[in-house]
């Protein structure tokens, strides 16, 4: 019988990404040197990382009942990614994300991510066998609480929240959670100050896991990715990999993370691989990973020299 697949609950869009020079100042234009459109969103980059690492990997997600919709389902599909838990919204756009990074290596971000791209309540409930049945479900925290509450509560393994908990739900959502992962930006929401200094952000890692989590993975810029566990923690240094867009970077290492541990891996394995999922994203444009063999087994490489320093 073959394994039930883990389930991402988040989000999918069209990804346009766009490399310019600099971006132009108003009433300017300026030249375009690469661009490329691909399945994006943090949801739908997540599963493209797992499907990518050898791991059975299904979709909760909305997308709009519009071509944009259809085309990248097809290209869900084709990435090995199980989309029948994809809700298909009626009269809604697919959500749109508009990657604009310049030569400095800095991005923006323009979106359309309306409402009824994300996902309900009953989006949610509808997925429940699948979310239950999974070795691990991994909850997207940028959409509404209440839905993401419904998944982790739904779910019978693994429990991987992406995201620092908003207030509405938090002390439930990190009660139901086994991980909890934040990116730069999360991780002072996560925190609060102690996000500023290493020792205080153990502490304060160290608090979360009281509430509910086993392991907790942060993002301290510019030292690396923090990793605390019961009985342990695992500082990560970022790689000399030349950085080109971080896009993305979050969501392979969510996905490394959680491909380690299901597999039985113990914590400071399983961040080597995330770390080293990571790495081997930011030196293309957009968020979409390529984890192929080669390629992670020489960021491996890199992230276990690192930490050799």
């Amino acid at each position: 019988m073959s394994q039930p697949p883990v389930m991402v609950v988040g989000q999918l869009v069209r990804d346009l990404v766009l490399v310019v020079d600099d971006v132009p100042r108003p009433l300017t234009a300026a030249t375009v040197r690469l661009r490329r459109e691909m399945l994006g969103g943090k949801g739908a980059n997540q599963a493209v990382s797992l499907a990518q690492l050898g791991v059975p990997v299904g979709l909760v997600a909305v997308a709009g009942d519009d071509r944009v919709g259809d085309d990248m389902l097809a290209r869900a599909m084709r990435d090995g990614i199980d989309v029948t838990a994809v809700v298909r919204r009626p009269e809604t756009d697919t959500g749109l994300i508009v990657d604009v990074v310049d030569a400095h290596h800095h991005w923006r971000y323009l979106e359309h991510v309306p409402e009824p791209v994300l996902l309900t309540e009953a989006d949610v409930a509808a997925a429940a066998p699948r979310l239950a049945a999974a070795p691990a479900v991994l909850v997207q925290l940028q959409q509404p609480p209440a839905a993401a509450l419904r998944a982790a509560r739904l779910a019978t393994g693994l429990v991987v929240l992406d995201g620092a908990p908003p207030d509405e739900h938090r002390a439930e959502l990190l009660a139901a959670a086994d991980v909890v992962r934040a990116d730069a930006r999360e991780t002072a929401g996560l925190l609060g100050a102690a996000a500023e200094d290493p020792e205080r952000a153990v502490a304060a890692a160290r608090e979360l896991l009281d509430a509910g989590p086993s392991l907790v993975a942060v993002a301290l810029d510019p030292r690396g990715n923090l990793f605390v566990w019961r009985g342990g923690q695992l500082l990560v240094p970022f790689t000399d990999t030349p950085i080109v867009d971080t896009t993305g970077a979050g969501d392979a290492l969510t996905a490394g993370l959680t491909t380690g541990l299901i597999r039985g891996e113990g914590p400071e394995r399983a961040a080597v691989l995330a770390a080293a999922a990571a790495s081997a994203t930011v030196g293309h444009p957009g968020g979409r990973p390529d984890l192929n063999p080669s390629t992670l087994r020489a960021h491996l490489a890199l992230v276990e020299k690192g930490l050799r320093r």
